[in-house]
């Protein structure tokens, strides 16, 4: 399911800040209301991907037309629409895996 009026944007130079996203939006006419570069909780260190949000469908997909494909530092971005987050399993426990103790 799409989240309305937010966009996914990946393939982002690992040194990108929120503010460095929110500058290269800026310099093509983009006025997002809110930008998120997600980082790793360990390091701190971007995991190549965020999300803008804007004001409107319109906003929306004016977004994903003028920046995808776009070269940013470097690198090709990906942006189309973001999909809502999808719960996951919790892969820890349970039986398998091996890693235990064994003599």
């Amino acid at each position: 399911m799409e989240e309305p009026n937010k966009i996914y944007i990946g393939n982002l130079d690992f040194g990108m800040s929120e503010e460095d996203l929110r500058n290269v939006m800026a310099e093509k006419g983009l006025n997002p209301k809110d930008v998120k570069v997600i980082k790793d909780k360990m390091s701190g260190r971007s995991k190549g991907f965020g999300f803008a949000e804007f004001e409107n469908e319109e906003e929306t997909q004016n977004a994903i037309d003028t920046l995808n494909g776009q070269e940013i530092n470097g690198r090709a971005v990906q942006v189309n629409k973001a999909r809502k987050m999808q719960p996951r399993r919790d892969n820890f426990g349970g039986r398998g895996g091996g890693g235990g103790f064994r003599r």
